[in-house]
């Protein structure tokens, strides 16, 4: 089954339930029943309560919703015998099929719009390392969210912190705790391994930091994602366009009756597959939080090694070797090309404002269901950047008989080599990325603010001179120039005059040295 873009919430749907849901019919319509349920759903759309977690990993297939938002309609549409219905149907005419692909675009785009109104009880707040400035700031969050009364009750929410404060002086836990008898069992503490294990544990992630502290907050929950909000405390911010001078504001409004409006980005599914011939293994890399089983169809003869969901980019590169790279690329295994070049960017939408975009790629924004593929210094100049459809599966391999090995790195983090015969896989994830909205134009304001996107350092002045004059003329009057152009017209087309077009030698032939 092809996996639905994550640039829109996906409709998923529960194993085992099919006998209880409906699916479009052969007019390409819903049932009555399943159009009131569906209309219902989109006009009051609400997260359903966090389930029990699993304790173990052997639990953890149990996890079939990639996101918050696909438990809503899991009861509404049957993707799966959709796609069966229209995959079965050789007569499938033009007009349904553009009904059904408009239906889930205007789904698609509800989503977007309706705010999620949902009790926010358990916040989880993620704090940069290495910034000891923004501990005494966690402190502060976290007791204003503990104390503030939310949902009628006298106290606020739970909140988990990172377990490495537990003995920091500067957050001081004892005096926190000593302020109310009722903080001992709100106040708790996260580990990367319980975010792995349980992410539906929390409702809300506060993120203070930059870009590499959401980075870092992605790379934590590797598949099911709460919504994320990012206080601006970094150095550019792409990513965090919320104010911290300015949090109870925003809290209250998102825990209130406003809600939060969610942007879904999209993020890789990125696969090792290890040669059986290599001398290669994953453990060359950093930990991993998470493996998955085989996918049989993607290397035949290969062994799987680590998986990573990437929401910037994934980076291949020649690494210390002084020889260029070699790396054959596929699409849905068919070979496009043979790259040599420093290395490979594939990139999200979301990280084409990264590393993408200082080797040559272009601005996406983040709505743009597109894997971005960006060479690193190539060796031939018409090996340009380019966007490809999401729906494709990419696979870059190391070739049997190739000069050496390369590297590979996601979103920074993780570096595994690659030997002869190695290969990665990226695909669009299951699992996107939530992040609360500020404003609807978060994104060009995020990159006029930080890139200064089309911002000149001075206007350019107006042909009617009123940035300057010597302030004689009354007002309303226009001015005179000591050298003005020669054709004083006001509809005229007005230049320096040494254009072709505007010669005023009789018989001149503009591009031409001779008269006609």
């Amino acid at each position: 089954m092809a996996v639905p873009s994550p640039s829109v919430p996906c409709l998923w749907t529960k194993p085992g339930t099919a006998q209880q849901q409906s699916s479009i019919p052969s007019n390409g319509a819903f049932d009555p029943h399943t159009a009131r349920y569906l209309s219902k759903a989109i006009s009051d759309l609400q997260l359903s309560p966090a389930s029990p977690a699993p304790n173990s990993a052997a639990k953890l297939a149990a996890l079939t919703s990639p996101c918050f938002f696909h438990r809503r309609f899991d009861d509404a549409v049957n993707i799966e015998k959709v796609l069966e219905e229209i995959h079965d149907d050789d007569q499938l005419s033009h007009s349904r099929l553009m009904q059904t692909a408009a239906g889930v675009r205007e789904v698609g785009r509800q989503l977007q719009r309706r705010p999620i109104k949902r009790a926010v009880r358990n916040v989880m707040i993620v704090t940069k390392a290495r910034d000891n400035t923004l501990i005494t700031l966690t402190r502060e969050l976290t007791e204003w969210l503990l104390s503030t009364p939310r949902y009628g009750r006298p106290t606020g929410v739970n909140v988990y912190v990172d377990a490495k404060l537990k003995q920091s002086k500067r957050f001081d836990m004892p005096s926190l705790l000593a302020q109310n008898q009722n903080y001992h069992s709100m106040l708790r503490f996260w580990t990367p391994e319980l975010c792995w294990s349980s992410p539906d544990k929390f409702d809300l992630v506060i993120t203070l930091g930059g870009d590499g502290t959401v980075l870092y907050t992605s790379w934590l929950f590797q598949r099911v994602v709460p919504p994320i909000l990012s206080f601006s405390l970094g150095s550019l911010g792409f990513l965090t366009n919320f104010q911290f001078e300015q949090y109870k504001t925003h809290l209250d409004r998102i825990m209130g009756d406003s809600g939060m409006h969610i942007n879904l980005r999209m993020r890789f599914t990125c696969t090792i597959y290890r040669s059986a011939a290599s001398t290669l293994s994953s453990s060359t890399s950093t930990t991993s939080l998470m493996t998955e089983p085989a996918n049989e169809n993607v290397a035949v003869g290969m062994v799987e090694g680590e998986q990573h969901e990437v929401l910037n980019e994934l980076v291949i590169d020649r690494g210390p070797s002084s020889y260029i790279s070699s790396l054959d690329l596929y699409a849905n295994e068919s070979l496009l090309t043979r790259i040599n070049a420093d290395g490979l960017i594939l990139s999200t939408p979301t990280g084409s404002t990264a590393y993408s975009l200082s080797a040559g790629g272009s601005l996406v924004h983040p709505d743009i269901p597109a894997i971005l593929l960006t060479p690193i210094c190539p060796h031939t100049l018409s090996f340009r950047p380019m966007l490809l459809n999401d729906s494709v599966m990419l696979k870059v391999k190391i070739p049997e008989k190739g000069r050496g090995s390369a590297f590979v790195s996601f979103d920074g983090k993780g570096r595994v080599e690659l030997g002869r015969g190695d290969a990665v896989v990226v695909q669009a994830s299951q699992y996107p990325f939530p992040t609360v909205l500020s404003q609807p134009l978060e994104w060009f304001d995020s990159i006029s603010r930080t890139l200064r996107w089309n911002t000149r350092t001075a206007e350019q002045k107006d042909w009617s001179g009123d940035n300057e004059g010597d302030g004689t003329e009354e007002e309303g009057e226009r001015p005179e120039f000591d050298i003005d152009f020669d054709d004083g017209g006001e509809d005229t087309a007005k230049d320096s005059g040494y254009s072709g077009a505007s010669s005023s030698v009789e018989g001149w032939i503009p591009g031409k040295r001779k008269f006609a």
